[in-house]
């Protein structure tokens, strides 16, 4: 599979771009578990073009997590093209365009997915995208604004007209938000369509190898992209690559081995961020990693509330002398903290 110039492995896997969750750390963990692509939390062209420090910091990425993309999203076309401009100035490998956000405050105002209500909007806004920059131009969307404008089929053709180099979609309608189940069987229809020349990759509800599996072989895609099912298991990655190569289910990760990778995430955090918001930003991750131990309550409540590098790592290495089973003589129970 190509996109543009991009080479990938059969079969791509692609990590979606999260809001709050795909940063530098987070995107350095799922590549060195196998992803294929990464992608940055989407990104406002408003605050884009107005500089807005928290928009800027979201550029940042590294030769080491490439191929990555840069995602942007926006209402209006003069600072979408803007934003276009100065995204490529960080010299990502794509920028995507994100038509398919759900949330009230971006599609109530005709952003993200609220674009799909005004086709031919989307389609300009697309073009002029594609001719303001030189790297390639990718779309992530949904199949419709709801069950009565399911319209995918066409809107697909149109987006591959205005010079995309590749779609995303998403199975579900905007009006759907993450409810319900995902519908490949359109996403199938598209990737299938004799007229679509460039990739289509498929996203939603895949949390197992198995529906990795069925992706592509019942649906056609040419990648899938995983999401929300990567909270706290950068590891998916790994685990559906080898299925696929071999058929096989690997074993979860140990309690041990996952307070190693839980350790590594932290400290590329603190290296990207600076121990004290990278401390904060790791703490959404943290207890992610230990869903489903017994008894976990009173940790877990550590891990989110402490602020130290070194009390965290205490802390961690405590889980896996209880939970785990490691024999760490120096790992005591981590102290309560005020208020706890």
């Amino acid at each position: 599979m190509k996109i543009a110039g991009i080479e990938f492995r059969e079969r791509p896997l692609f990590l979606a771009p999260m809001e709050d969750v795909t940063d530098p750390s987070f995107r350095y963990m799922c590549k060195g578990f196998g992803a294929d692509m990464v992608y940055t939390e989407f990104i406002s062209s408003d605050g884009l073009v107005r500089e807005g420090a928290k928009s800027v910091a979201k550029l940042n990425i590294s030769d080491g997590e490439r191929p990555v993309g840069i995602q942007i999203y926006g209402h209006l076309i003069e600072p979408m093209v803007e934003s276009a401009r100065i995204a490529e100035a960080a010299r990502p490998d794509v920028i995507d365009i994100n038509f398919g956000c759900p949330v009230r405050k971006i599609a109530g105002r005709g952003a993200g997915s609220g674009m799909m209500r005004d086709v031919p909007l989307m389609v300009e806004m697309t073009r002029r995208i594609v001719e303001a920059v030189k790297v390639p131009v990718t779309v992530k969307t949904r199949l419709g604004w709801d069950e009565e404008h399911r319209n995918i089929e066409e809107i697909a053709l149109r987006l591959q007209d205005a010079g995309i180099a590749a779609l995303t979609i998403h199975g579900r309608t905007r009006a759907q938000m993450y409810t319900g189940e995902a519908d490949w069987t359109l996403i199938g229809r598209v990737k299938n369509n004799p007229l679509m020349k460039i990739p289509v990759i498929g996203n939603g509800d895949i949390d197992s190898p198995q529906r990795a599996a069925e992706a592509f072989d019942r649906y056609g895609v040419d990648g899938v992209m995983i999401g929300r099912a990567t909270y706290g298991r950068p590891w998916i990655f790994r685990e559906i690559r080898h299925y696929l190569d071999t058929g096989e289910l690997l074993p979860q990760p140990s309690v041990c081995e996952r307070v190693e990778i839980a350790k590594r995430h932290l400290a590329k955090s603190v290296e990207v961020k600076g121990e004290r918001v990278g401390v904060l930003e790791m703490r959404r991750h943290l207890s992610n990693y230990f869903k489903g131990l017994p008894d976990f309550k009173p940790t877990r409540l550590q891990l989110v509330t402490l602020t130290d590098v070194n009390e965290i790592n205490a802390t961690l290495d405590y889980i896996a002398q209880e939970w785990g089973g490691a024999d760490l003589s120096g790992a005591v129970p981590p102290p309560l903290s005020h208020g706890i």
